[in-house]
């Protein structure tokens, strides 16, 4: 199986002032180009030419999992955002934040301060656990909760390429401008596929 880089579904200056055309074009056609362009180079004669992307995060160790979940991960976090500085979160998964973190307020803060917290690169996540509730969590390099036995929810970028043109080492000014762009609406219906279904989770 050859992959390819996916199309953003929105124009690379959409999520400005709050994620700069130049950053986001960096980001999509030259950072997640070049892992795809790595992993297809990795599996080539290999056990993993023929699987999806998933199964391959599950399974594979070294240089095929890293590039493996650099794409996956990718995907997720740009399908995730949405242009615009209106995006609320309301309605049933707002009421399933309050329960599960108090308020939606406490969220937001929660999120961020674990995201500040990792030393380095990687991701922050919100996950959906095997008892049915949601967790934040935090992931160094290419590390994925899928690996783990979680369902990924949400998840922002925490490598420098995602937000040091625009912010230099201010990543908490990056952190409020993702909040302003995330597609609530994406992520609640990404909790819905799952929640009432039974969902097979792997332990590592």
């Amino acid at each position: 199986m050859k992959f390819e880089l996916s199309e953003l579904p929105y124009e690379l200056n959409a999520l400005e002032p709050y994620i700069s055309k130049m950053t986001l074009e960096l980001h999509h056609t030259k950072h997640n180009q070049t892992y795809i362009t790595n992993l297809n180079s990795e599996i080539i004669g290999t056990k993993y030419k023929n699987l999806d992307l998933e199964t391959i995060i599950k399974v594979a160790d070294g240089p095929v999992f890293n590039y493996a979940a650099q794409v996956w991960n990718h995907k997720f976090y740009f399908e995730g955002l949405k242009p615009g500085n209106h995006n609320t979160l309301k309605g049933p998964f707002a009421d399933l934040i309050k329960r599960n973190f108090g308020s939606v307020s406490f969220f937001k803060n929660s999120f961020i301060k674990v995201a500040l917290s990792l030393f380095g690169a990687g991701w922050a996540w919100l996950v959906l656990n095997p008892e049915r509730s949601i967790e934040i969590i935090l992931k160094s390099n290419a590390g994925n909760p899928m690996r783990i036995g979680l369902v990924p929810l949400m998840n922002c970028d925490l490598w420098e390429h995602a937000y040091y043109l625009d912010y230099q080492n201010r990543r908490k000014d990056y952190l409020e401008a993702f909040w302003k762009l995330i597609n609530w609406e994406k992520i609640e219906k990404r909790y819905n596929e799952f929640s009432n279904t039974e969902v097979s989770f792997l332990h590592n």
